[in-house]
């Protein structure tokens, strides 16, 4: 190959990427289109003649290829999580509270602050600075593979850094972004759909997706899209102390960042910059329907870690949403699969937030009652994003006398039980487990996509197996026989076969997602992982949970006199709520901790007195504390998250329910890393640089000897292990005080 042809289509591609990174990103040409246009069919006409010139992070592949199959599935390098909501200053002053007292005494924050764009989530890996993967976020681990669609945005670099000055890119780069259309780009797009008496489109958000995830990427390349990119999700080579070093790094690399993110020294800053941020959203060029603000220090981030599935580091404030009245026309009484009884409004169909709407939540009979709606009012709905629309009030002066109170229900509309209020709660449940509805709903979730992905059983195959009392818990599916389900209409031999052999491959799925599939409360994906972890069956987690409802009963009596003496004083209040809920107030708080006694008195010396025979009580809350450990030092589990998953697992019906499962032969280990020694054990590493074998081969050592391996280097790392070229991952080490190990050095430590 001509090396003057060779270093002609390097320039090109270079010249061109800078001029798109400049009129897309900067809005800067310094070409006119003409220009571009000479140098594009330059570079096309090198490539056509000499195909192996033809490079990834040519600006020719934008124009994309045909796809016949499905898109392939990306498993992101690190969770894509979603953030927690927060809906007014007060939300926002109790998020920032709870995260200080998970912090060291005197701990202040700053804070970034991100318009909250309303498009799609994508991921993007470059490796040695040119764009290799972009995935959409999936289900937050496994995303759609949209690479060759991604390329025709012209926002997103196919190679990095963008311009000349910008800084060396890293051996590994993984970012997030959002994709989206500018409010004037899906005008015109919209004009093109009226012009060749097309339908308008509604929904921007839904259309980038669409657009998206094209089988053809040349109709992707059709549509004006655009990315902005806010976040490192991983990376080699790359260590920022904080959120705004990352967000110039990130616009140094030629990224296109999002506009007016702002920088602030406290919440309270923020706070007061709310109605301007409300008032000026619309003449914004994108859409948002939020503010995202994140702790600008990344290590307090880090050490703060997740509730559920939401990073505490971070929240998303929503404006009020869009609003509209109609006319409720009925009450719709819904069960859920734990039994929560859900009214719902039926309504005269209304237009809102690009969707039609003819029923919304009315959430439950106690707000109903405060609210003070009837049967017949105009009523306000709301609509927030994606988020089911709900009733937020009565218009009062449109009653003309005919409306009538709404009554809530006094048993079950589908098993015909008594429904009951548990304490403190301001719902009425269903307390019948087996209740038709119940049963519908559990099983309709349990065999989903999203969790035990059983195909073939949508919801009317749920329906007509249950009418048939074929099955009537989850465990019965794993027993369902061929020549019963021929019995019924519509299920002709080979729907039966492949529907059996879909139960039969569920039977094997892995113990996190079955465990994410049982309808535990906030056991999403996330948690199922986390649980399984230290965890290494089911058994596990039901004994434990016995271990621990035992424990807290145990207590519980030991402490009742003190918990039910009438008291009008808050602190004397405030002490026995801590007591009547051991497991929520007192166990996450002594863990590890020594001379409980002393302590515990300080805590409840409000309602102490000489009698109080507070060694005894301390000796309970220890033993409780000590079986709840496990459970409490999930990094990311929260107490009432604990609590929700004791008491699923310490109920007998429960129990039954998994092991009549595990007779049927479904899965009920968690998949182990094979073990080799414990000398590693309880030690954190994280591999950088260049080894004499691939990464995951060291990855796979250091676990089969009992180590765990993270990402990032933090003063809970115990030791590095680099090789040839390590970057900024040893520096932090040494900053740390992180003992380094060599590849050579690690191989004599298992030994």
């Amino acid at each position: 190959m001509d090396e003057a042809l060779t270093a002609r289509a390097a320039q090109l591609r270079e010249e061109l990427n800078h001029h798109i990174y400049r009129y897309n990103v900067l809005n800067d040409p310094i070409i006119t289109d003409a220009e571009y246009d000479r140098l594009f069919h330059e570079l096309r006409e090198l490539e056509q003649d000499h195909p192996e010139l033809r490079m990834p992070d040519s600006p020719t592949q934008r124009v994309g290829s045909d796809l016949s199959d499905d898109l392939p599935k990306v498993t992101h390098p690190a969770p894509i999580l979603s953030l927690s909501n927060a809906f007014s200053p007060e939300d926002l002053q109790r998020w920032e509270e709870r995260n200080l007292k998970l912090m060291a005494q005197g701990t202040t924050f700053d804070y970034v602050l991100e318009p909250k764009l309303d498009g799609l989530s994508v991921v993007l890996t470059y490796i040695d600075g040119v764009l290799v993967t972009a995935a959409t976020r999936g289900n937050g681990e496994v995303g759609d593979d949209v690479t060759a669609n991604i390329r025709t945005v012209k926002t997103v670099p196919l190679s990095i850094p963008s311009h000349a000055d910008g800084p060396e890119a890293p051996p590994r780069l993984v970012v997030r972004g959002e994709v989206l259309f500018l409010k004037e780009d899906f005008e015109r797009v919209n004009a093109e759909q009226e012009a060749a008496d097309l339908p308008r489109y509604v929904n921007a958000r839904n259309t980038a997706s669409g657009s998206l995830k094209q089988k053809d990427s040349r109709i992707t390349a059709q549509r004006p899209l655009t990315t902005y990119i806010y976040d490192i999700v991983d990376s080699d080579g790359v260590m920022l102390d904080n959120e705004w070093d990352t967000l110039d790094y990130l616009r140094d690399m030629g990224f296109n960042i999002i506009p007016h993110s702002q920088h602030y020294p406290t919440l309270s800053d923020i706070i007061q910059q709310l109605p301007t941020w409300e008032s000026r959203k619309n003449q914004l060029p994108f859409e948002i329907d939020g503010l995202v603000i994140k702790i600008n220090d990344i290590a307090a981030r880090r050490e703060l870690g997740i509730s559920g599935k939401d990073p505490r580091g971070a929240t998303a404030f929503k404006f009020p949403a869009e609003e509209a009245t109609t006319k409720l026309l009925d009450v719709v009484v819904n069960v859920g699969r734990t039994g929560k009884v859900t009214p719902t409004a039926s309504l005269d169909p209304v237009f809102l937030s690009g969707v039609t709407v003819s029923n919304a939540s009315l959430h439950n009979y106690d707000l109903i009652q405060q609210l003070d709606i009837r049967m017949g009012d105009q009523v306000i709905i709301k609509r927030s994003g994606e988020v089911i629309p709900y009733v937020i009030g009565p218009v009062t002066g449109a009653r003309n006398g005919t409306e009538t109170p709404i009554i809530p229900p006094e048993s079950c509309p589908f098993s015909g039980d008594v429904l009951v209020r548990p304490e403190g709660a301001v719902d009425l449940f269903c307390p019948n487990p087996r209740c038709e509805e119940r049963v519908f709903r559990s099983l309709e979730f349990f065999v989903s996509r999203g969790a035990m992905d059983i195909d073939g059983m949508g919801p009317e195959t749920v329906k007509a197996l249950i009418d048939a009392d074929l099955i009537t818990d989850e465990a019965d599916i794993f027993y369902l026989q061929a020549d019963s389900i021929l019995e019924l209409e519509g299920f002709a031999d080979k729907k039966v076969e492949n529907l059996l052999k879909s139960i039969e491959t569920a039977k094997g799925r892995p113990l996190s997602q079955l465990l994410a599939s049982l309808g535990i409360d906030g056991v999403g994906g996330v948690v199922s992982n986390l649980l399984t972890e230290r965890f290494h069956s089911m058994q596990d987690l039901i004994d434990t949970a016995k271990s621990i409802k035992q424990l807290e009963t145990d207590f519980l009596q030991l402490v009742d006199p003190l918990t039910h003496a009438k008291a009008t004083a808050a602190d004397v209040i405030r002490a026995q709520s801590r007591l009547h809920n051991p497991l929520i107030e007192l166990a996450p708080r002594y863990v590890d901790a020594s001379d409980l006694s002393t302590k515990l008195s300080r805590l409840l010396k409000p309602i102490l007195d000489a009698n109080t025979p507070i060694d005894a009580i301390a000796e309970k809350l220890q033993k409780l504390t000590e079986t709840a450990k496990p459970l409490l030092t999930i990094e990311g589990l929260g107490p009432i998250l604990v609590r929700n998953v004791v008491n699923w697992f310490a109920d007998d019906y429960h129990q039954d329910l998994l092991h009549k499962m595990e007779r049927a032969g479904v899965n009920m280990i968690a998949e182990q890393v094979e073990k080799e020694s414990t000398s590693l054990e309880g030690k954190k590493f994280v591999i950088t640089g260049t080894m004499s074998v691939p990464r995951g081969d060291i990855k796979a050592l250091i676990e089969a000897h009992g180590g765990k391996v993270s990402g990032s280097v933090s003063k809970n790392t115990d030791y590095v292990v680099v090789g040839d070229s390590p970057g900024s991952k040893a520096d932090k080490a040494s900053q740390l005080g992180v003992t380094i190990l060599s590849e050579d050095d690690l191989r004599a430590m298992v030994k």
